[in-house]
Parts: structure tokens; sequence; C-alpha cells
């Protein structure tokens, strides 16, 4: 158990805990325990595994008197409507920095876009190679907000900071305790599975496993760059988590994997094949997942599942970190699927 004394203060804003489901048919389609735990279901305008970071992120910026948050993404940025949604929770303003090849025409008010202007948020569209240049644009509109008599709070990519990763240490605690009930005192080993696209989800889960002593592996499968990108990020989120609030114990980076090689066209890209194990769950299981994160996230695991049954060990508890929204701006690319 994670000694609640050393959790930083935090805005509930996510419907927790969320539920574990065993996947029943795809469990005997695979021959291996798998569940799901729902973070799609966080909430409804909220849903996904950004809440569980902002409710960290965002108490800090109201504790350091901040009136709006600045943070970035793609056009269709699950973690910018988060945002943007959460700050009006909290009563913040959101200035969101949207990646998209021509700002001088950005992408149809749709999905994840629309909600982003009905919470009010002001959108900078920027290029791809801007986007790389994000924490010199971050500070030219956070100078521009200052000006203008305003207090800006910076969330970098993903909410991926160690105080984000706070998050997925407390969600690790509540999976750590579905498992208990699961299971009895002496927990199966399990192995988790989920999208690594910005690295502080993956670094929460393996800190609070590391945390909360139960038998439980922890592994990403990376939607954009390489394993060596991620490993360098996931244990930068760490070393700062250790230093800040495990002081003596900085040294000690939990264990992770990175199961490398399901990238495909590229970040938001999407294969037909990743396209039918979306289509096919559905009608499988009922589950929806989103083409971005957990659509690639989960065919590599049964991709992975198809090679070596027990790569994973006996059982798989799959996050499902929302992305529903990230459907609808895509859905000509299911035509002859459906």
């Amino acid at each position: 158990m994670i000694p609640t004394d050393i959790f930083p203060p935090r805005l509930r804003l996510a419907h927790t805990p969320t539920p574990l489901q065993k996947m029943e048919r795809l469990s005997r389609q695979t021959g291996v325990e798998i569940f799901f735990k729902r973070d799609d279901f966080t909430g409804s305008e909220l849903s996904g595994n950004k809440v569980r970071k902002l409710e960290f992120l965002l108490a800090d910026a109201l504790a350091k008197g901040a009136d709006t948050v600045i943070t970035c993404g793609g056009a269709q940025s699950n973690h910018c409507r988060a945002t943007a949604l959460a700050a009006v929770r909290a009563g913040l303003s959101s200035l969101l920095l949207l990646r998209t090849d021509d700002p001088a025409n950005p992408p149809p008010v749709s999905g994840n876009i629309l909600l982003d202007r009905l919470a009010g948020s002001e959108i900078v569209w920027i290029t791809p190679e801007q986007y790389r240049a994000r924490e010199e644009i971050f500070e030219r509109e956070a100078q521009r907000l200052r000006n203008e008599g305003r207090e800006p709070f910076i969330i970098p990519e993903g909410g991926s900071t160690a105080l984000g990763a706070w998050g997925y240490v407390a969600e690790m605690q509540e999976l750590a305790a579905d498992l208990k009930h699961l299971d009895g005192g002496d927990v199966k080993p399990t192995t988790v599975v989920c999208a690594t696209g910005s690295g502080g989800t993956t670094a929460g889960l393996a800190l609070g496993a590391r945390l909360s002593g139960a038998a439980i592996r922890v592994v990403g499968v990376n939607v954009c760059d390489d394993r060596d990108y991620f490993v360098a990020v996931i244990d930068g989120i760490c070393r700062t988590f250790n230093d800040t609030w495990l002081p003596g114990k900085s040294a000690v980076i939990p264990p992770y994997d990175i199961v490398d090689g399901y990238v495909g066209r590229g970040y938001a890209l999407s294969r037909p094949e990743e396209l039918v194990a979306i289509r096919d769950l559905v009608r499988l299981e009922g589950v929806v997942l989103d083409p971005v994160y957990t659509g690639k996230a989960y065919f590599g695991m049964i991709a992975e599942l198809a090679k070596d049954p027990r790569i994973f060990g006996d059982r798989i508890v799959f996050i499902h970190t929302g992305g529903l929204f990230g459907l609808f701006p895509v859905a000509e690319q299911f035509a002859g699927l459906v």
C-alpha cells in the first residue's frame, strides 16, 4: 500500500475506481485470461487516462494562482480535450497548441476539436516542425498572457510529468486492490499492458507497481517514436518522481518493458489491420477502442500473443485509456470494414 501522506494535493475530477472487467470471449479466443481496466469510464466528457493526471496537475495550477492552462497535442488530442474540459470545471481558461500540417487551413471542427471549441479554448495551430520546438512556443504564449495580466500554467504534452504520473500511481493502487479482491491475499502474477504515447501513464504504472508491492509487470506498446526514446522519457519521469517524493531511493528505476514495432504508418495513422482489430473487438466484446492509442496498443498485444500465447504470462490487464471521440473524424477509413 502506498502511504497516503506522500500523495500531493489532488482535485477529484475522475469517476474512480473504474471497473475491472474480464473479456470472456477474448480470453477463450487467445487462451489467456484477459481483463480490461475501464479507464474509458473515468467520465463522459473527460473519458480516458488524461483526467487522472489532470487531477494532480490542475490542483498544482490552482495552488500557484493560475487562471489559464496551456498545453499541446495533435489536432484530435484526447489530452487537450480533457484539459480544456477539466479546466472549465476548475474555473480556469485554456489555450491549446494543436499540431496540423497547414495551420492556415486547420482541420474541420469535429471530434475532439468540437469539444475544445465548446469548452471555450483558445486554439493556436502550429506545424509539426514548430511542434518540435513547442517549449519555445509555450513560453511565447505564456509571456503574451502575462502581458495581458493573466497567470498561465504550462502542462507538457500528455500531462507526462512526475506530478502527472501520480495519476497512474494512484490507478495502480486501485488495480492492486482489484486484483486482491479477485484473488484473495495471494495475488496471481499479472501483466499490465497500456498504450505509450508520451510516457507518463507507463511511468506512473511502473512506479505504482513498485510502491504497491504487487506481482505486477508493466508493458507499454509505443504508438509513436521508438523504444529508446521512451526509455529515456520514462526513466527521466521516474527519476524526478523519486527525487521529489522518495528521497533516498532516487537511484531505483522501477522495471517495465516497451514492446516496439507497432507504430505502423506513424502517430495517428492507421493500417487496415489495426482498424480490423478495433472492429473485431467491438463485435466480440462490445468494447470500443480508438485508432490512435488503445487500438494500436491492443493490436500490438494480440499480435504478440499470436506469436507466443505465454509472452505476457497467464493473466493480462489491458488499460483502456479511452479515446472514443477520436474515432469519428476517421469514420471514412472504416469504409468497407463495417
